[in-house]
């Protein structure tokens, strides 16, 4: 691979909301998802068909409330037991890059608009009340900021519960990862290239050995990969690149992203086929 000048300025397009762009980005893809899946659910992935996942319209919320609507609503079958019948889920992926209090209740208000639409369209469609069964949702927190996250994903920090009072307070469960927190080996025990690739973006704002050690050490282990999943090199190739030139100091840009040409020479790398949809509009470019 060679990264030339007419790439490198695909690149270099300032992204607004780096953070938060970025990680819907890589989620929208389907075995991202089933990565993330892999580190903080491992026991409901053989239960979920992911060649079948679909993203939900997020149109379902007002106009008004869009500035607090989730990051990323997605449908798939999910086999209540393997080898048996399948009912339709909804899974809710809500990133972070600050600390939120109230995530809790954000997070429940999420749910239950998912589930109000879900309500809507069963009335359009005539179906008896009696009849409508609400999907369930598996909701997620994906959080990559570097401030320790305290707090608790309820509703009790917002509250000023008496103990007699503590049962009227809805209770779930939702996923929760700290990025930055969780142990390398969390990260990368299912050998999914997702789990590498959030290595590298744990250590973004690590000292340039470290940063570039990580690169390697993430490059390497994916490379390894089945030919059918050589996309996911791809989508981290242009991840990394994008980190580097969004979260790095400028004076490390060229050695870091030269670095990266090194350890790929023999990638057939092509942005035809990648989605950089909400990262830019930028024209087609091929390496």
């Amino acid at each position: 691979m060679t990264l030339n000048t007419q790439t490198l300025k695909f690149f270099d397009i300032k992204i607004g909301h780096f953070p938060d762009r970025s990680a819907r980005w890589l989620l929208q893809d389907k075995e991202n998802v089933r990565g993330l899946l892999e580190i903080i659910a491992r026991e409901l992935v053989d239960h979920i068909d992911f060649n079948q996942l679909t993203q939900i319209n997020r149109s379902f919320i007002p106009d008004t409330l869009r500035e607090q609507e989730a990051d990323i609503v997605l449908s798939v079958p999910f086999k209540r037991e393997l080898g048996t019948d399948e009912i339709l889920i909804y899974i809710l992926i809500e990133h972070q890059s600050t600390v939120d209090i109230s995530m809790g209740f954000r997070v429940l208000y999420y749910m239950t608009q998912i589930w109000d639409f879900q309500r809507r369209e069963s009335e359009s469609s005539n179906i008896l009340k009696n009849v409508l069964r609400f999907r369930p949702i598996l909701p997620i927190v994906f959080y990559t900021g570097d401030s320790n996250w305290k707090y608790p994903l309820t509703l009790e920090p917002l509250m000023d519960i008496p103990e007699e009072l503590s049962g009227f307070i809805p209770k779930f469960d939702i996923l929760f990862l700290n990025v930055k927190e969780t142990d390398l080996t969390e990260l990368t025990k299912s050998g999914h290239p997702f789990g590498w690739l959030l290595t590298v973006l744990q250590k973004e704002q690590s000292d340039k050995e470290t940063i570039s050690r990580v690169i390697i050490d993430a490059i390497s282990n994916i490379i390894n990969l089945d030919k059918e999943q050589g996309v996911q090199l791809q989508l981290a190739i242009n991840y990394f690149l994008l980190l580097i030139l969004h979260r790095r100091s400028a004076d490390e840009h060229e050695e870091l992203i030269k670095l990266i040409d090194q350890e790929v020479p023999k990638l057939d790398y092509s942005l035809d086929s990648l989605n950089l949809s909400g990262l830019s509009t930028a024209k087609k470019i091929v390496v």
